[in-house]
């Protein structure tokens, strides 16, 4: 396990020819011990870490990851790399919404890089709180996720672009998405979005049609192709009457997209999905984690 220091294929200054950076990382390892899933290796760099493990469901391990600063201002660089061992089963979520601020006046981007290897056996659930992008900020991230064998796998990415409940609009700055997911080395999907404000992708009807929020979550390492489910996320109804939503399975991959203008109501879908997803892929029930409920 490495610890990164900068995004895959980036220096750390971003290339900007702006020497501002604080870099932040952090490296979890998990394995099985004992019956039930053991948070054995922990390094952390700067404002990143964890609290202890939590176990309300038993074998999985709970574990929220916090950031101290509360949100990315420019030249932030968050890395962080997760590896389960074979047979274990981690969820990783955070406390609160994460938050990328306004970039500063020369425009440094602020990062995020997740890369997660799940060994043969094991299961990882990404879910962490949704992102917030005050106007004016530079966010770039990246997702990989590593797969091995029969490992599964389900996370979810949501952002609100602004802050609505403000009567604040994502009128400038930009967001670069880019989400990976292989198999045995065989990507099952690849995903690139950059997406700046003001542009026709955020306000034509083929794009995000002037909608602020918007979220997508995956899951794959399904026995058989998941047929029921996908009927079943299909009946799944919004609160929020402006929210499209679109369900999809290929290549052993099942997506669920949406497209809303309350973060409330997103954040109860998704959390609805999940609890259809978990059981067909998992074979569990959804334990909500307790920080959700604060």
């Amino acid at each position: 396990m490495n610890a990164i220091t900068a995004l895959p294929g980036e220096s750390a200054d971003n290339s900007l020819g702006v020497d501002r950076q604080w870099l932040a990382s952090l490296e979890l390892g998990f394995e099985r011990r004992n019956g039930r899933t053991a948070l054995h290796h922990l390094l952390h760099q700067g404002p990143l870490r964890v609290q202890k493990p939590f176990y309300p469901e038993g074998e999985c391990c709970h574990v929220y990851l916090l950031h101290p600063p509360g949100g990315l201002v420019s030249g932030d660089q968050l890395a962080i790399d997760i590896e389960l061992g074979t047979d274990s089963h981690s969820l990783i979520t955070t406390p609160s919404a994460g938050k990328i601020y306004k970039g500063d006046s020369n425009d440094v981007a602020q990062q995020q890089a997740l890369v997660a290897r799940v060994g043969e056996g094991a299961a990882l659930e990404w879910l962490p709180q949704e992102t917030i992008l005050f106007d004016g900020a530079q966010g770039r991230t990246r997702t990989r996720i590593e797969l091995s064998g029969d490992a599964r796998f389900i996370g979810w990415e949501l952002v609100s672009l602004g802050r609505p409940a403000s009567a604040e609009r994502f009128e400038r700055g930009s967001l670069l998405q880019q989400v990976s997911l292989y198999r045995d080395g065989r990507p099952l999907l690849l995903e690139k979005q950059e997406l700046l404000a003001g542009s026709e992708l955020a306000n034509r009807a083929w794009g995000l049609d002037g909608r602020v929020v918007a979220g997508s979550a995956w899951a794959s390492g399904f026995v058989s192709e998941p047929l029921e489910l996908v009927d079943a996320l299909r009946e799944l109804a919004s609160d929020d009457p402006d929210a499209r939503y679109a369900i999809s399975y290929r290549r052993d991959v099942l997506c669920v997209r949406y497209l809303g203008n309350e973060m409330e109501a997103a954040r109860h879908y998704f959390t609805e999905a999940w609890h259809c997803i978990r059981p067909a892929l998992l074979q569990r029930e959804g334990a909500i984690p307790r920080i959700w409920l604060t």
